[in-house]
């Protein structure tokens, strides 16, 4: 029998502060809720009809009693509120411990060892949001050509520089080299490459061809098991990058936008049969959550939720899909890093019972235990919930 699972990360959108929250300075953090009392007003119908409504206060997406499908949220087991856990665990991996972060910025060993590499002096070094430091480095580095250096409250050092000035296969390559240089000076979750246009201040704009270099999953996870047993597993979005082309199959790469994103998880429904579709919508916070954009938030989800149906029509009769997020990134919050919440959790397959409600899951392990149990029949893990 053919059957697959469409698993859709909405990249950012938390539904509330975790109990531990405190403890990572986002006391208050509620990404969608926070949204929904922010703006104007927020349509989600489609979601709504799902039952997101029914997981968290929402302005404007009220609770309803004939919700299709499950609906809930889940708890967060490692220590963490970053991209790469986050998707690790929703793959069924736990970090036992937590990606090393540079709040001083990195060790003179890690930038005189890219400087020696890439023959061009590293400037900024430091965290820093990522809009505000092109207007801060941009000119410098177009006039000599340096590379702008720097990271957040994540374990990431990403690369900026203008494609103009450096080539981006130059910086490709650098960002792949960093990554060995970190691992063996700094180690870090990831190597952000971030190209970048424009001509003065005030203009600068990231480019579509951003490019992630992950450190690869420490342990075994479901996009190995399910690979294993023969299965496709698709990647769209920076997904493989995510797991370092582990367990995926297929990368379906889209760095242009969300709606890219959701034409190519389209256009693989209508040729993947059987396996694990994954994509991952990294615009929410990428765009909107980092640059603390509550409007530009509002309109993407808008804009997911107006393709919502489709994604719907295409699933098979034995078909399964799964909506989530990866953690927070509240634009309501102080800072501009993730914050760290519960993420929801919606699933709809045309056999599931309707107006399912799952609670609270303990871990995002869940997500992982569900997939096994429903492609492979049989999972390890905890927390299945159909």
């Amino acid at each position: 029998m053919n059957k697959k699972v469409v698993l859709i990360i909405l990249d950012s959108l938390g539904v509330g502060e975790l109990p531990d929250a405190h403890l990572f300075g986002d006391a208050g953090a509620n990404t969608l809720g926070n949204i929904s009392r922010t703006v104007d007003s927020l349509k989600l119908p489609n979601l709504k009809s799902m039952g997101i409504g029914n997981i968290i206060d929402i302005k404007g997406v009220e609770k309803i009693d004939n919700a299709i499908g499950y609906y809930g949220k889940s708890d967060e087991m490692s220590k963490a509120k970053d991209t790469t856990t986050g998707h690790w665990e929703i793959a069924g991996l736990v970090s036992k411990i937590p990606f090393n972060t540079y709040p001083d910025g990195f060790p003179i060993e890690t930038i005189k060892a890219i400087e020696e590499f890439s023959g061009r002096k590293v400037v900024c070094n430091k965290p820093y949001s990522g809009t505000q430091l092109l207007d801060d480095y941009a000119p410098e580095q177009m006039e000599k050509g340096t590379l702008i250096v720097y990271t957040s409250a994540d374990s990431v050092l990403q690369i900026a520089a203008h494609e103009d000035i450096i080539p981006i296969e130059e910086l490709y390559k650098i960002c792949e080299k960093a990554l060995e240089i970190c691992n063996k000076y700094s180690p870090v979750a990831r190597i952000i490459a971030r190209p970048y246009l424009g001509s003065s201040v005030g203009n600068f704009k990231r480019t579509e061809r951003r490019h992630d270099y992950s450190v690869p999953p420490t342990e075994e996870t479901m996009l190995d098991r399910i690979s294993k047993a023969n299965l496709p597993v698709v990647g769209i979005g920076k997904t493989s990058d995510i797991f370092a082309g582990v367990g995926i199959t297929e990368n379906r790469l889209s760095n242009k936008n969300n709606l890219d994103g959701i034409e190519k998880t389209i256009k693989a429904m209508g040729e993947i049969h059987n396996g694990l579709i994954f994509t991952n919508l990294v615009d929410f916070d990428m765009l909107y959550g980092h640059r603390r954009d509550s409007e530009g938030y509002k309109n993407s989800l808008e804009e997911f939720d107006l393709y919502l149906p489709k994604i719907i029509e295409l699933l098979a009769d034995d078909d399964l899909l799964i909506i989530t997020a990866d953690h927070g990134c509240d634009p309501t919050h102080a800072g501009t890093d993730h914050t760290r919440e519960y993420i929801p959790i919606l699933a709809y397959g045309k056999k599931l019972k309707n107006n399912v409600d799952i609670g609270t899951k303990e871990s995002f392990t869940s997500i992982a235990a569900t997939i096994e149990k429903f492609l492979l029949g049989k999972t390890e893990l905890n927390g299945s919930f159909i």
